[in-house]
């Protein structure tokens, strides 16, 4: 049979498995959303690391933009992470990125996105 510890030690064990499931689960669904980003803006999102999990394209733009990997709005080239092409479609694309500086985007002409991450 059993002791209490036992059981005790199984049911902690439990805990800490479904705890685990649900720490990655947020992670490559995004814990934060971002309102709608509206045409040609740049705007910082976060200004620490994280994981860029989804974007959400509302309305397609005409020209590209861009996600960077930056805690301010000096986006360099070599800091893009991500590009937005004309050709996505309004829909919700799972992106799942990590940055290590923060999180800024510049929207193309016309779009309007919305991001999820962590």
């Amino acid at each position: 049979m059993a002791s209490l510890d036992d059981i005790l030690t199984t049911q902690k064990n439990g805990v800490q498995a479904i705890n685990a499931y649900v720490n990655a689960l947020n992670l490559h669904a995004g814990t934060n959303n971002t309102k709608e980003i509206s045409a040609a803006t740049t705007q910082v999102i976060k200004t620490t690391s994280g994981w860029l999990a989804t974007i959400s394209v509302i309305v397609k733009g005409t020209t590209i933009g861009y996600i960077y990997d930056t805690n301010n709005s000096n986006t360099l080239t070599g800091n893009r992470i991500y590009a937005i092409p004309t050709s996505l479609d309004v829909g919700t694309y799972q992106i799942q990125v990590p940055f290590s500086s923060g999180l800024t985007i510049v929207t193309g002409t016309t779009s309007v996105v919305s991001i999820g991450y962590t």
